[in-house]
């Protein structure tokens, strides 16, 4: 293994916030990243931090990230939401994706969260085929709400 899976740290951020991006293109959404660098600084590393990171590096660089943070279920109780697993394009297929899995997975298990829960759009088979592989359950049958910002203030507005 040509890298190594560690905490996140403030230094990361910057690293951080180019693989969210490279995400975005991705998923065909390159504009809808709207938070900064500053953001994830203030919200990772404050004395609350909103969430957990683990990043891979090789030769002293982030090439890959898993960003999750604890949500709570009425049916399961403390849970993990991972937001985010991402390698960067040209380090994909040297198990670094897999690792940041499994450092999330081994977290939420030492940590007796009862369920970690993840988004995986749907026309990426390659990572739908992998969370099945490693016994995750593929819940096709559900579907992800989301209210916007704008949308959100149009609503309370107006009720």
């Amino acid at each position: 293994m040509s890298f190594i899976i560690r905490k996140g740290e403030e230094k990361d951020v910057q690293s951080v916030f180019d693989l969210i991006t490279e995400l975005a293109v991705f998923e065909k959404e390159p504009e809808a990243v709207e938070i900064t660098v500053e953001d994830l600084l203030k919200d990772g590393f404050s004395d609350k931090p909103r969430f957990n990171l683990f990043v891979a590096e090789e030769d002293s660089k982030i090439i890959g990230i898993a960003l999750f943070y604890e949500r709570y279920s009425t049916w399961k109780g403390k849970t993990i939401h991972l937001e985010d697993l991402i390698v960067t394009k040209n380090k994909q297929k040297i198990g670094a994706g897999k690792a940041l899995y499994s450092a999330v997975l081994k977290y939420a298990h030492d940590n007796g969260f009862n369920r970690v829960a993840w988004e995986v759009i749907d026309w990426n088979t390659n990572a739908i085929d992998f969370y099945k592989s490693t016994g995750a359950t593929y819940l096709n049958d559900w579907s992800v709400v989301q209210m916007n910002k704008e949308n959100l203030s149009t609503y309370i507005q107006n009720n």
